[in-house]
């Protein structure tokens, strides 16, 4: 089969689909960990960690955008779409609580938004990899990135810790 100019994709159109995804992907932790943000207990150290989480992960999706514009990659609105919409489709489980928060909600939610972060730094240590070749992106604000995606992880996993002891080991903390 002979491939045309036309049916190939290019290096930039492989790269667009890429950020798009990860775009998505930001849209949905940043929904989710306002979500997180607004059923901590108030003035607690959880509350304190998701809120900060909220402001850089919306910090990280503007920076995403940013990125996207400079290389010229248009932002798929349906796919954001999309995310937001699954995100909120995601809240409807069958975890025998239909009104209220079940009590792993926060472990689960805490899990996923790890899970999140560690896309996010292998996004980020990807269009590293690309700024070698593409003199548009700045290798030393990935560098910060990465570094902050490191931090979240951490904080992340410690806070999972702490909840799942006190959800399913019943330490009173």
């Amino acid at each position: 089969m002979m491939v045309t100019k036309t049916t190939q994709r290019t290096e930039q159109d492989l790269l667009g689909v890429y950020l798009n995804d990860h775009l998505a992907g930001a849209t949905v932790g940043l929904e989710l960990v306002r979500r997180m943000a607004a059923s901590a207990e108030p003035g607690s150290e959880s509350a304190t960690v998701r809120e900060r989480l909220v402001s850089e992960i919306a910090a990280d999706r503007s920076a995403l955008i940013t990125i996207m514009t400079t290389l010229q990659i248009k932002v798929r609105g349906y796919k954001m779409f999309a995310a937001w919409a699954g995100e909120k489709a995601g809240r409807l489980k069958l975890n025998g609580h239909l009104l209220t928060r079940s009590p792993l909600s926060d472990l689960e939610e805490t899990e996923m938004l790890r899970l999140g972060v560690e896309g996010k730094a292998a996004g980020w240590r990807t269009l590293r990899a690309v700024a070698e070749h593409d003199s548009r992106l700045d290798t030393g604000q990935l560098d910060e990135f990465l570094a902050r995606a490191a931090r979240q992880s951490d904080e992340l996993e410690s806070l999972r810790v702490r909840i799942a002891a006190q959800v399913l080991a019943g330490d009173a903390r």
